[in-house]
């Protein structure tokens, strides 16, 4: 007898497990199919264990400081050990997240999911081959390592960076990063800071193609070239050639390079084969990515599509973002006050390398294209009690609000704790309110955090928006006992 759902979920990465969760806490009948580890790329070889990596790579740097705080001694780094706890913090997650699922009535279905029509889908399975229906199919496959042309990933020499987390990594120090965007940064800063010597490759300036200020790939830049890594930047890679036990890396117009093995961070494509859109009446793009509207929503009316497999930016924060979208307007129905619009702008971008760099919104050159009048708030942390008192003094806070409405437009964060301060303005309801609401803010003092309102009673003064600003009526937080 075919199972009946009110919701099934392709992919169980963050996207997919996102959806599955608010799904069924609004009381929806949810199915999740997964074809290979439960938690996706995210989980098993992608946020989770590079963060758990990310964490030992900050306690090592900051061991750099030990002597000037009175504690001595030395660290040193075992890549293996540290590759061995990741694998447990994942088995973790994954037991929990399953568990969690189960709990919620979630039905967990192993195999390959294609469709059949727009409302069944084919579970390819040898174990356990079945057919499943549903009102709705939310589409949430992810993505796979994009491999440039010429190149073969072997193991123990030529490692994608899911490779990366599904075997221990290879022996010997030195070590190519190829790909200059936000996983290189990564990883040419995490794999320093364990142990390797790095060479991070980039056929272009770094970072080149973020929304990033060029003031902060500066002190991004200054704070890499510190962890004692070579850059070599518009060095376009020719070939590799395994030779005398160690790989010779050619480029074009550079001197070959000798190393021990290869990372790839070349970025991401989407993993749309095998899912049979045709049949559900599914389109996709020239590059594989599924065509949705703003509401995420497929040229079939009963099928979304989220995360990596939509567009870019392929991160996890746009994955659980984009879920909490398509399961509301599955909910919403044909009442479009209730329905909500994909906005990729807003969704905290984050990279987590020698320092970190968060931002949400618009950065001037977007703000400008429309037509607003940027102003800028500024707050470094170098004047900061708080960061003096880390020894991590590098980074500032801006803030970026239109000159005529003092709406925030947009923001970013270069220092220690930048992907959770953000935060404070990824909260905020509306850009109208954002700064008021900041600038009237009772702040745990000294912390980073507090900057944020630094900078926006120096966006006040300096711009002339006080009235704006500060003539905002400060919001009354006391709890109101309901109207029986």
């Amino acid at each position: 007898m075919i199972q009946k759902f009110d919701i099934a979920v392709i992919g169980s990465g963050p996207g997919g497990y996102r959806a599955a969760v608010l799904g069924a806490l609004r009381g929806q009948r949810v199915a999740v199919v997964e074809k290979n580890d439960w938690g996706g790329c995210c989980l098993n070889r992608g946020c989770v264990p590079k963060k758990d990596w990310y964490h030992s790579a900050r306690l090592v740097a900051a061991s750099r400081g030990f002597a000037r705080r009175g504690i001595s001694g030395s660290l040193s780094v075992d890549l293996g050990q540290a590759w061995e706890h990741q694998e447990t913090v994942v088995r973790t997650v994954q037991d929990s997240y399953q568990d969690y699922l189960r709990r919620l009535g979630v039905v967990l279905l192993s195999g390959t999911a294609g469709f059949v029509s727009a409302n069944v889908l084919d579970i390819r399975s040898e174990a356990a081959p079945q057919r499943i229906q549903a009102e709705h199919v939310i589409v949430a496959t992810g993505s796979k390592p994009r491999i440039p042309p010429g190149i073969s990933p072997r193991s123990g020499q030529i490692l994608t960076t899911d490779m990366l987390f599904d075997e221990p990594p290879p022996p010997g120090r030195r070590v190519a990063v190829l790909g200059g965007g936000l996983v290189g940064a990564e990883f040419a800063y995490i794999l320093s800071m364990l142990g390797l010597k790095v060479y991070w490759i980039s056929r272009r300036a770094p970072l080149a193609r973020t929304r990033f200020s060029a003031q902060a790939l500066a002190v991004l830049d200054e704070a890499l070239r510190d962890c004692g890594m070579e850059i070599l930047e518009n060095a376009e890679m020719t070939g590799s050639e395994w030779r005398n036990g160690e790989l010779v890396l050619t480029f074009s117009g550079k001197p070959e390079l000798a190393v021990d093995w290869l990372l790839l961070g070349t970025g991401r494509d989407p993993v749309t084969d095998g899912l049979g859109p045709d049949a559900a009446g599914v389109r996709l793009d020239p590059r594989g990515f599924v065509r949705v509207n703003e509401r995420l929503q497929t040229d079939a009316p009963n099928i979304y599509a989220i995360g990596d497999c939509v567009s870019e930016p392929m991160t996890a924060n746009q994955a659980m973002a984009d879920a909490a979208v398509a399961v509301e307007n599955i909910l919403a129905g044909d009442d479009v006050r209730m329905q909500r619009r994909r906005d990729e702008l807003w969704v905290p971008e984050v990279i987590y390398s020698a320092v970190e760099l968060a931002r949400i919104g618009m950065n001037e050159d977007l703000a400008e294209d429309a037509g607003f009048e940027p102003a800028v708030g500024f707050a470094a942390f170098e004047n900061s009690p708080q960061a003096l008192g880390q020894d991590d003094i590098r980074g500032f806070v801006r803030l970026i609000a239109d000159m005529d409405s003092a709406a925030l437009l947009g923001a970013e964060v270069v220092g220690a704790e930048a992907g959770e301060i953000i935060h404070m303005l990824a909260l905020a309801p509306d850009g109208s309110s954002a700064l008021p609401l900041l600038a009237r803010s009772w702040v745990n003092h000294p912390t980073r955090a507090e900057e944020f309102v630094h900078a926006a009673e120096t966006l006040a003064g300096r711009w002339g928006l006080a009235d704006r600003i500060f003539g905002v009526p400060a919001p009354d937080r006391r709890p109101r006992r309901a109207q029986k």
